[in-house]
């Protein structure tokens, strides 16, 4: 199935810009466990690059409800296409 997305091109150099920081952060993980550094700062960085992916997620997921599924529901396919975002939705949940 060939899904179509609505980003522009400030909104893909966007998303791409945080998931470089979130790349940088991981390395920064590596690096601190390669030093040895204190437990509590490690899991300071890994809450600080979970919260980053976070958000990265809940823009895509607002991008998706405001282009994606309001295409589907204007073009029929509106359940479908509900259920597969509630399935993300719990997914996304559980992290």
């Amino acid at each position: 199935m060939d899904q179509k997305t609505h980003r522009c091109e400030s909104d893909k150099q966007n998303l791409n810009n945080r998931l470089k920081k979130i790349e940088g952060q991981i390395r920064g993980l590596q690096k601190m466990i390669e030093e040895d550094r204190y437990c509590i700062d490690i899991l300071v960085q890994i809450s600080a690059v979970n919260a980053g992916l976070k958000r990265v997620g809940f823009q895509l997921m607002e991008q998706h409800t405001k282009h994606c599924l309001t295409d589907a529901i204007q073009s029929g396919d509106g359940e479908a296409s509900i259920d597969e975002l509630m399935k993300v939705v719990q997914q996304f949940s559980k992290s």
